[in-house]
C-alpha cells in the first residue's frame, strides 16, 4: 500500500513552508522561538477551527493526544498557558498577510462566477459580532455592549473573501470601503449603507462598475427613458442625473419587482453595457456575501473566543478565515461535489486518517483474496 500523508497534513501542505517562514521572517518582533515555534502556533489554532473545540484547554489537550502525529506536522505539544502566551503578544498582523497570501494563491484555481460577462464580480458588506463588555473592555461598541465590525469583500469566483478588515463595532462602512482598491473593470454589489456619492464617483473615475441601491428620498432628474421587458420583472430603466451635485455624471436607474415577494427595488449603477435584467441580478447576488457571514459563524470559530485581548480576537479571526479558504482550496484541487459543510464534518471525524479526500468520500470495496475455486469450496464445505 503506497504512504499516504495524514489528511491535516495535506491541508497544511498548501501553504508552503518557504511563503510561511518568509512571512513569519517580516514579521519578526526578534528572537526566534525556541520550543513553540510561529508554526506550531499555526496548527494548534488551525485544528482548533477545523476541528470546533470548545476551549484553550480543549484543543491543547486533543491534539496532546495526537502527540505521534505532531512530529509530522513540523509541531509538538505545548503547554496551555505558553499557548495562551502567543496569542496575546504575536502580532496578530502576521496573520492577515499569511490569509491575503492565501487568497492569491486560491484565486486562480476557483471556479467563475454564473454570469456571462468576463469582469470580476464582488460584494461588500460587514457583519457585526457580539462580545461582552466586561471581557473585552477594549471592544466598546455601545453604553453596555461590546463588539466588533467585520468587513469583507467577497470574491464571486468560488465565493471566497478577498478582503478582510476588522475593525471596532463603531466604525462606519464607508470608512474601511474608501481603503480597498479595486481592480479597474470590475464590478462591486453594495448595500445602501455604502451610499456615499464621492466614493463612487472615485470608484467610478477608477474604472470601477458598482451596483446598489437607490435611497427612497433621493433627488433626480430623468434624463432617457429605455423599453423594458415587463416578463422579466422589470419596472424601468432609465438615465438620470442627481440633483445633489455630488456625483457629476449621470446613473443608470433600474426598477424592479421581485416576482416572488412583490417587492420593489430601485437600483442604481454606473454600467451602461449590461442588460437591465443582469444588473437586477447581480445585486441578487449579493446576499451571497450573508450567506458566507452566515456559514462562518456556524461552523468556525468566529463568535466565542479562547483569549480575550485584542490581539488574540484578531488572531483567532484572521486564522478561522485561513482555515476557510484551506478548506476552500482543498475541495477545488480535489474536484469533489460535496459541499463545504459537508467536507468539514467529515474532516472533523478523519482529519488524521492516512488517506486521500477522494478515497475518504468514495471509499472502494476492498478485494477478496479468495479465488472462485476457493469461493466454491468455501460454500461446499458450509
Amino acid at each position: 500500500m503506497a504512504h499516504c500523508n495524514t489528511l491535516f497534513h495535506q491541508m497544511l501542505k498548501l501553504i508552503p513552508r518557504h511563503v510561511f517562514d518568509k512571512l513569519e521572517n517580516d514579521h519578526s518582533t526578534g528572537r526566534r522561538a525556541r520550543s513553540f515555534t510561529r508554526w506550531s502556533q499555526f496548527v494548534n489554532l488551525i485544528f482548533m477551527q477545523v476541528t470546533s473545540r470548545a476551549s484553550l484547554r480543549d484543543g491543547v489537550d486533543s491534539l496532546r493526544a495526537k502527540q505521534r502525529n505532531l512530529y509530522h506536522l513540523g509541531s509538538q505539544p505545548v503547554a496551555r498557558s505558553t499557548f495562551s502566551d502567543a496569542n496575546n503578544r504575536r502580532p496578530a498582523s502576521f496573520y492577515r498577510e499569511l490569509f491575503n497570501t492565501l487568497y492569491q494563491r486560491l484565486a486562480p484555481s476557483a471556479p467563475k462566477h454564473s454570469f456571462k460577462f468576463k469582469n470580476k464580480l464582488y460584494s461588500l458588506d460587514a457583519t457585526v459580532i457580539k462580545l461582552s463588555l466586561s471581557l473585552f473592555p477594549w471592544a466598546s461598541f455601545r453604553r453596555r455592549k461590546g463588539a466588533i465590525k467585520l468587513h469583507t469583500l467577497l470574491d464571486h469566483s468560488g465565493y471566497l473573501p478577498a478582503f478582510v478588515a476588522v475593525s471596532e463595532g463603531k466604525t462606519h462602512e464607508t470608512r474601511i470601503a474608501r481603503s480597498l482598491s479595486l481592480p479597474a473593470g470590475s464590478i462591486v454589489a453594495i448595500d445602501r449603507g455604502y451610499l456615499d456619492y464621492s466614493w463612487l464617483d472615485n470608484l467610478n473615475r477608477g474604472g470601477v462598475f458598482f451596483v446598489t441601491r437607490l435611497k427612497s428620498n433621493s433627488a433626480y432628474r430623468v434624463v432617457e427613458r429605455r423599453p423594458v421587458n415587463k416578463k422579466q420583472s422589470l419596472t424601468s430603466d432609465q438615465t438620470i442625473t442627481l440633483n445633489n451635485g455630488k456625483y457629476p455624471t449621470s446613473l443608470r436607474r433600474i426598477g424592479y419587482r421581485d416576482p416572488e415577494t412583490k417587492k420593489h427595488y430601485v437600483f442604481l449603477t454606473n454600467n451602461f453595457m449590461l442588460s437591465a435584467k443582469t444588473i437586477a441580478d447581480i445585486y441578487r447576488q449579493r446576499w451571497q456575501i450573508e450567506t458566507f457571514f452566515r456559514w462562518i459563524k456556524q461552523n468556525l470559530k468566529i463568535t466565542s473566543f479562547v483569549g480575550n485581548s485584542e490581539n488574540a480576537v484578531m488572531t483567532q479571526i484572521y486564522v478561522a478565515l485561513i482555515a476557510y479558504l484551506l478548506l476552500c482550496y482543498f475541495k477545488y484541487l480535489s474536484h469533489i461535489t460535496q459541499s463545504l459543510g459537508a467536507l468539514l464534518r467529515l474532516l472533523q471525524l478523519n482529519l488524521f486518517r492516512r488517506l486521500t479526500l477522494q478515497e475518504l468520500i468514495n471509499p472502494q470495496p476492498k478485494p477478496s483474496n479468495l479465488t472462485n475455486d476457493s469461493k466454491q469450496l468455501s460454500l461446499a464445505l458450509a
